[in-house]
């Protein structure tokens, strides 16, 4: 089993993708000079970098919490059978995730709480499942922790144009309106708490509702920063956007904030979507940030 303790907070890592996401660099963090990925492909391959095709790879799962004796889950991942006609790595996936999540020791019905970092394709697949003709929650008993100002933004009745365009297709309808229907939701605005160990707080930029998970227990501490970051360039280059950041200025002021507080609390950052170990201790660089060390995630050896 993947996991690991974090004071009295239990963290495993449970894999539904990894793999590449047909984008080179250059297309996915069109800011980053392209020097900066040829200096560093030594560390970059095989984890985060197909050096053969140069395509980023990237990983897809899941963060199950165990504090305070309930179950809490990171983010859902792409889900199975989703149609998405516009992203199409991501449609009509049909993956072992729910066999990966029994084997680290939790059926559906166990689940207490559901947190979506943002609402993106590929972080609320998870929530719902397809029975019969309906998409229906998943975890029945989670109460599943939503970003208000992305249920709104992400919600077509209210016509917003993302940067995304069509890319968001069908989500909103079939990975977080059944939830909301089914009453499983809560809508937090600013800052949440979740228990003694856990609290939400905004985190602005990459969506307009992106948020942070931070961890506090003990003498350890743990950020689960959903798209903050998508490569560990974004620790050397901060200032880089993804091409998906809604808002670049604020997404660059977000990354800059969090990163500055790891490095001077000694927190472990943990991404979304990094393969490799999975998630970096990091220190200041001067004006930026470096990696001090990385976790004792086992790395992904094969592609989903």
């Amino acid at each position: 089993m993947d996991q690991i303790e974090l004071g009295n907070v239990t963290v495993t890592r449970v894999w539904e993708y990894f793999g590449p996401v047909d984008m080179t660099p250059e297309v996915f963090f069109p800011e980053h000079p392209k020097e900066v990925w040829d200096d560093g492909a030594a560390w970059l391959t095989p984890h985060f970098l197909d050096s053969e095709t140069n395509i980023v790879n990237s990983a897809i799962q899941t963060w199950v919490l165990r504090s305070e004796g309930r179950t809490i889950l990171v983010d859902t991942g792409v889900g199975n059978g989703k149609e998405r006609p516009y992203a199409p790595v991501w449609s009509h996936l049909e993956t072992d995730f729910l066999d990966n999540l029994a084997r680290a020791g939790v059926a559906p019905e166990d689940v207490d709480i559901v947190v979506n970092t943002h609402l993106h394709i590929d972080h609320v697949g998870w929530n719902t499942r397809l029975e019969g003709r309906s998409w229906v929650p998943t975890f029945p008993n989670a109460t599943y922790l939503m970003p208000k100002d992305d249920f709104e933004f992400w919600n077509p009745e209210n016509g917003h144009k993302p940067l995304l365009g069509r890319g968001n297709q069908n989500v909103f309808e079939d990975s977080v309106a059944p939830v909301h229907a089914a009453g499983q939701t809560l809508l937090w605005e600013n800052s949440h708490r979740i228990d003694g160990n856990l609290r939400l707080d905004a985190a602005p930029g990459h969506t307009p509702g992106a948020s942070v998970l931070t961890l506090t227990s003990g003498t350890d501490r743990a950020v689960f920063v959903g798209d903050m970051l998508h490569t560990p360039v974004q620790i050397l280059e901060p200032d880089v956007n993804s091409c998906f950041c809604e808002d670049p200025a604020g997404a660059r002021a977000t990354r800059r904030e969090v990163l500055g507080w790891a490095a001077d609390n000694n927190a472990l950052v943990i991404p979304a979507h990094l393969g490799g170990h999975g998630a970096a201790e990091v220190t200041r660089d001067g004006s930026t940030f470096a990696i001090k060390g990385w976790a004792p995630f086992a790395p992904y050896t094969e592609q989903g």
